[in-house]
């Protein structure tokens, strides 16, 4: 009676230690992909940004931006290098740029 007891209490702590660890497990796929889902946002908001800036040099200047270290020097321009690989490519004076931003992927396995 007494060994029944005990049985029944390891497999509930059994049951309960599994769902501990299944827990865990989804709250971390969640993390991860939350974050992901926030640089994706953050990278298009970006793009958006330095189009713009851009756009608002053609307006005052007459001409597009050549770089956007000139963005950063006279319009104020500020991107978060860190987590995000910029490419700009300017063709010509007259035609807007090419802008891109992507996620910079860390030296961490699975992480952005």
């Amino acid at each position: 009676m007494y060994a029944d007891r005990i049985k029944r209490w390891g497999i509930w702590v059994g049951i309960g230690l599994l769902a501990v660890v299944l827990l865990a497990a989804g709250i971390a796929l969640l993390s991860r992909a939350s974050r992901r889902d926030l640089l994706e946002e953050s990278a298009g908001a970006i793009e958006q940004t330095i189009r713009k800036s851009a756009l608002q040099c053609y307006a005052i200047e007459g001409v597009y931006p050549p770089d956007l270290a000139y963005l950063e020097e006279n319009y104020g321009l500020q991107v978060n290098e860190e987590d995000f690989i910029i490419h700009y490519e300017a063709f010509s004076s007259n035609l807007p740029p090419v802008v891109r931003v992507l996620i910079r992927q860390h030296g961490r396995r699975g992480d952005p």
